[in-house]
This record gives C-alpha cells, structure tokens and sequence, in this order.
C-alpha cells in the first residue's frame, strides 16, 4: 500500500472558502469540469458500492429503476444519460436491452466509467460534453434519464430541458433525479445539526467554493419545487409525475447529507417523470 497522501480534490484546486454570489453558465461549466475531474476517484471509492457498476440506483434512499420502471420498457430504445457519471445506469440499461449514451462533462469520470466498461464487458458508448448543449441530432432518442447528474450544477437548467425535449422523439420520457429543492434551507450534515433551517428556501444565490483568487471550484444551484416545475413546462414537455422517496426501513446506509435521521422526517431527493408530447 502506497504511503503517499491522498490529496482531496479541494487540495488540487486550491478551495478556500466559501461564497454566495451569482455564477454564470461559463464559470459554472469550469468548476464543475474541474471538480469533478479531480474529485473521480474519491467519490467512486466513497459511493461505488452505493451505485454499482451496472446497476441502475436513482437516489441515495435506494430506489432501483430495476423495481420502478420510471422510463417504461427500455429494451430496443436509444437512452441518453446526461451525467453519467461512472455510467452503472447506462451498463443496466444495456444489459436491459437498451441502447444507451452515457454524456458527462468530466474526462475523469469518463476515464472511470471507460475502465469500468472493461471491466463488466458491458461497452457503451460515452460523449463528453456539457448539459446545456448536447451534441446529437433532433429526434434521436427514445429516453432520457440522469439520477444527480449535471442538473443541479448548471446555471441554467431550463436549457438541459430545452435541450432534452429537442433530442427526444415525441412521446419520448425525460426522468431526472435531483436534490429535493427544501434541502437548501439545512446544512449539508447528516445528523442532528442537520436538522435545523439555516437558510431560506427561497434564496436562490448559487452555493459556491473559491479559491484564494475567488475563482469558483465548485458550484451547486437551487431551483425552488416550483422553478423545476417551470423549468419542465418552459421547454415544451409534459410532467406526469413527481416521487418524492420515502427512506426505507431498515436503511442504514449514510451517503453524503442523507441518512435514517433526516430521511424519516423530510425527504432528500425529487424524481421528476416527464415526456415530450406526440
């Protein structure tokens, strides 16, 4: 085993504090390449196990696409995943029968997501490129699905919907998983300090870590329940449902600001079920 530090991705981009200040579409793009570039590898080793290599999870309260089958029947579709990430849902997916496309903004997930492709022997192809402007044709999915990813760090999410609802077929589904919007009034902490409002859920002021010259490393937006809402409607498609998980009995499991203690009193993620009309 190496003796050598492991250097967190805050160490590699030099974070050293914390802002609340309006961030554009450009500098939101770079910190979120950079950060998650740099931070692959330990996010994988903290929550591979979580989201398994061809497995199909949409939030940390454990709700398998394999049990709810939000996008329907997958086998024969064309499926773009925006934020894959690792790609374990786009490798379920195909293993489904689907032909998916895993996009995602960071080489170094890409890197990861290209070895675990190796690994399982499930290859699915893999596009880098940002959310708010996907490099494929009109009409040339079937589905569309992200679970965290790319949603909630862009600075204008209305456009991944503009940009989904453009490349889907109609009757084409667009399912995407994000933070449920009133975590934004607590801090990010799992136990009981989290349970206490820190912040209005109305204030919609990017969270933001810079670094000594104020330049972003990593940025996260808040889009209100009703902002989502007319976020999907402004692009033209269809919101058939919103899930809201409930955390599951007998789940343990802490991931992040998610755990027993606050999944049983409020939830933590959004599951926004949509389609792009006929």
């Amino acid at each position: 085993m190496s003796d050598t530090p492991k250097i967190s991705a805050e160490q590699v981009l030099g974070t050293a504090a914390v802002a609340r200040r309006a961030v554009g579409p450009a500098e939101s793009e770079r910190a979120s390449r950079a950060w998650w570039d740099a931070d692959a590898a330990d996010y994988l080793a903290e929550h591979g196990r979580d989201i398994g290599e061809a497995d199909f999870v949409w939030c940390p309260e454990g709700l398998r696409e394999a049990d709810v089958r939000l996008l329907g029947d997958v086998e024969g579709r064309t499926v773009l995943e925006v934020g894959c990430g690792s790609a374990p849902c786009a490798r379920w997916l195909a293993a489904q029968g689907a032909r998916p496309v895993a996009l995602d903004l960071s080489r170094g997930m890409l890197a990861a997501a290209a070895d675990l492709n190796r690994a399982t022997g499930i290859e699915v192809p893999l596009v880098q490129a940002g959310a708010e402007r996907l490099p494929f044709a009109d009409a040339s999915f079937d589905l569309a699905c992200s679970a965290f990813g790319a949603v909630p760090f862009v600075a204008e999410p209305v456009q991944v919907m503009r940009e989904v609802h453009r490349v889907l077929r109609p009757g084409g589904r667009w399912v995407f998983a994000v933070n449920h919007p009133m975590r934004w009034m607590f801090s990010d902490d799992p136990g009981p300090d989290g349970l206490t409002v820190t912040q209005s859920y109305f204030d919609r002021t990017p969270y933001v870590e810079v670094d000594d010259a104020g330049r972003a490393t990593y940025v996260e937006h808040h889009r209100t329940l009703g902002d989502r809402v007319r976020d999907v409607v402004a692009a033209g498609l269809v919101l058939d449902d919103l899930v809201e998980p409930e955390w599951p009995e007998g789940r343990d499991r802490v991931w992040g600001q998610w755990s027993p203690l606050r999944g049983a009193l409020f939830p933590g993620t959004a599951i926004f079920v949509t389609h792009k009309p006929l």
